[in-house]
């Protein structure tokens, strides 16, 4: 089996899932340290920075299931952003900022960093409304990182059973939350 998807391991970040914490530092933390390093064009300030956005990343993994943006351009985003207030913190007319600003910005707008905060109690409230073992195994595959066939077995049904549960919960979902 393949490593865990990333935005799986976010989502188990906003958890407080320390293991997938762990985890999604070792599959992203060089991409990223490139983001800092391109931006900061010094490697201590870049490795230091890397540190602090992967604190940021921490404190606010639950915002990401409200992003439009893929798992990778959104932690992307937040290591660019940091690196360009440290730049801006600086206040040297000689930093160079063009190079900051030549990066992909791939950020949420204010809109939807502003819905962000009641997004997790409505997937939770859309969560409620499926069916318990639905709903159960939902969380399972997508909040606990745990296989199809784990679930079908957990659950006593067929494979193909488990992804048709998975597959029409999420419909289910995804047309909750957009009431």
């Amino acid at each position: 089996m393949g490593p865990p998807d990333i935005s799986k391991l976010i989502v188990r970040t906003s958890m407080k899932d320390r293991a997938a914490f762990d985890l999604l530092y070792k599959q992203t933390s060089g991409k990223l340290f490139g983001v800092c390093l391109r931006v900061l064009r010094d490697r201590g300030d870049a490795e230091e920075a890397l540190q602090e956005v992967f604190v940021k990343i921490w404190t606010k993994a639950d915002r990401f299931a409200v992003s439009d943006l893929s798992p990778i351009s959104w932690l992307v985003a937040i290591a660019r952003n940091h690196a360009i207030d440290r730049v801006r913190a600086r206040r040297s007319p000689s930093a160079n900022i063009d190079a900051a600003l030549a990066v992909a910005d791939p950020t949420p707008g204010p809109e939807a960093m502003a819905v962000a905060g009641g997004e997790t109690e409505r997937i939770h409230h859309c969560l409620d409304e499926l069916e318990k073992d639905r709903a159960a195994a939902v969380r399972g595959a997508y909040l606990s990182g745990e296989s199809y066939a784990e679930l079908a077995e957990r659950f006593k049904v067929p494979l193909n059973t488990m992804r048709t549960w998975l597959r029409r919960s999420l419909l289910k979902l995804r047309e909750c939350l957009e009431r």
